[in-house]
């Protein structure tokens, strides 16, 4: 069977996803089970991927959906907690504060807050704490999910402490083959490491300097009462500065420092800059934009999470700093059990719940609950609790809530997350035939020459919108993107960090992602109205940074530092 016909098999899957949640709005929870068993079929029928081995990869899934429910039920019992507690109104007060200005609120709380936790935890952990922050804060559901998904976009190469370097690029690509290649040209691997990180670094910062003001223009056309991109431009100064603030110390951690701290350095740097810019009212508009009223909106913007808009009693008395505090915490605990100089991260992840060899087959799944951010989650949970002083009646109702929210997702994701490994996995059947993400890479590379970097991004995000994960987007095609890169005789260390760049933005429209982010607003049902958003985004970042590869090789002739 030829490639092509193969890559064709292996895209209806997706394709038929994109059109049940894009083309017909339909829910993911009727989406999803379909396109399953779609891939289901076609692993079984064109790569004859066994059908003990589906089974086995559907097991390993529901290991992943394990994991990702969990973060989701901490997310939501957090702030479900802080609603309860009196702590989102004192939030929402500071915030308005600083300033009632939603366009500013965006840069602050989406942009530089939401970059830090992806710095600190990954994993659509900050999608998930962000959405129901901003809905707690009056914003849309729609409109909260859509920013939550964008922020998961330049922070997410070096989210949860470089995780998809040290682990996705640095494990898809190592070989023995490799390391005797850079032993002979007098390097090691660590360096070449080190020189796709400087590339992404570099790559991310151009692109992504524009990200908040993208955030904030698509905020006021979609959502503002004049549906106005310019809306959003008339704060441009503010929101380039807020880019930059973050870009510029995340790129020289990037070249200088390594790929753990970028996106954390970024936004510690950037925070303390922007909320002294805003409370002083530097670069910020002479006109305040904000929603129209609540009794306007569209149906489709709301989701099920509801917020008490006001406190009584003694919970008005939660000073600001306490009722921040629980994502202090959070904040902290994340980047203490992510640090791999402390004895914490060993400690947390040496609990593991593993099945090797699921069901006879070379497929195993395991899980370290103790290291999830969503057992950070519920311990901050837990210390809000005493912290708020709370009553029994109060945390018994946040966590009814939570788990009753948390029943939607799971119902999808138990469909979703198993046609992932499905996917992955296919490359181990009888054929020896290349598993179905690869067949779809191998077409693009071989149908497109010497313009290759243009696409070698959105190969990556293809990736992350199957697997929902930056990481693993680049354990599956950093290697395949070596070998590419190889044959057209372009350099390595550019097209890989092509791949690591695209997976990052893949995951604004990874869809078991949006199911994540939109389960904590109650917004499950609507995932296609999200994708049509965050699609935007998305396109820009492949295409842009896509460009800057073209450029880089043809126009500035770019070539591997290193002779590999």
């Amino acid at each position: 069977m030829s490639t092509s016909i193969l890559a064709l098999l292996a895209l209806i899957p997706i394709l038929a996803a994109a059109i049940m949640l894009v083309g017909f709005r339909m829910p993911a929870r009727i989406a999803m089970p379909i396109s399953f068993l779609l891939a289901a079929v076609i692993a079984f029928l064109g790569w004859e991927f066994p059908l003990i081995d589906i089974v086995a990869s559907s097991i390993q899934g529901l290991f992943i959906t394990f994991d990702i429910l969990y973060i989701i039920f901490g997310a939501i019992l957090l702030l479900n907690l802080l609603n309860y507690s009196g702590g989102v109104a004192v939030i929402r007060r500071g915030f308005t504060e600083i300033s009632t200005d939603r366009r500013v609120q965006v840069v602050l709380i989406v942009w530089l807050f939401g970059s830090f936790i992806e710095g600190a935890s990954g994993f659509g952990t900050p999608a998930a704490i962000i959405a129901p922050l901003l809905v707690a804060l009056g914003f849309p559901a729609l409109a909260a999910v859509m920013l939550g998904m964008m922020v998961q976009s330049t922070a997410v190469t070096f989210g949860a402490v470089g995780t998809p370097i040290l682990v996705g690029v640095r494990g898809g690509l190592q070989n023995p083959e490799l390391d005797g290649r850079l032993l002979e040209a007098g390097s090691s691997f660590s360096e070449y490491v080190g020189l796709v990180t400087a590339d992404v670094a570099i790559l991310h910062a151009i692109a992504g300097t524009l990200i908040p003001t993208f955030m904030v223009c698509m905020m006021t056309r979609f959502f503002g009462r004049d549906k106005s991109w310019k809306k959003g431009f008339a704060v441009l100064p503010f929101t380039l500065v807020g880019g930059l603030a973050f870009t510029i110390p995340y790129l020289l951690t990037g070249l200088f420092l390594g790929p753990e701290f970028p996106s954390l350095l970024g936004a510690l740097v950037g925070i303390p800059i922007m909320v002294y810019m805003a409370k002083n009212g530097v670069l910020t508009p002479k006109d305040n934009w904000d929603f129209d009223d609540k009794s306007t909106w569209p149906a489709h913007w709301f989701g099920t999470l509801e917020v008490e808009s006001e406190t009584t009693g003694q919970k008005e008395n939660i000073s600001l700093l306490k009722a921040w505090s629980p994502y202090l915490f959070l904040a902290g605990l994340l980047v203490l059990s992510r640090l791999p100089q402390l004895p914490l991260k060993s400690w947390l992840s040496n609990f593991k719940v593993s099945w090797n060899g699921i069901l006879g087959t070379e497929i195993s799944a395991s899980s370290t609950p103790l290291y999830l951010p969503g057992t950070i989650l519920v311990i901050v949970g837990v210390i809000t609790v005493f912290l708020h002083k709370m009553k029994w009646p109060e945390v018994k109702a946040a966590l009814s809530e939570s788990a009753k929210m948390l029943l939607g997702a799971g119902f999808v994701l138990i469909f979703t997350i198993p046609m992932v490994r499905i996917y992955i996995n296919s490359g181990g059947n009888p054929l020896n035939l290349p598993g179905m993400p690869i067949v779809m890479a191998e077409w693009v590379a071989a149908s497109v020459g010497e313009i290759y970097p243009l696409f070698a991004p959105s190969i990556g995000a293809l990736g992350a919108f199957i697997a929902g994960s930056n990481t693993v987007s680049n354990l599956m095609f950093s290697l395949f993107q070596f070998g590419v890169a190889e044959r057209l005789a372009m350099p390595t260390t550019l097209i890989v960090a092509l791949q690591a760049v695209g997976a990052a933005a893949g995951n604004m429209i990874a869809i078991h992602n949006v199911v994540a982010a939109s389960a904590t607003v109650g917004f499950l049902g609507k995932e296609g109205l999200v994708l049509r958003k965050t699609i935007i985004p998305t396109l820009y970042y492949v295409f842009w940074v896509g460009i800057l590869g073209l450029l880089a090789i043809h126009v500035l002739r770019v070539s591997d530092w290193l002779a590999v």
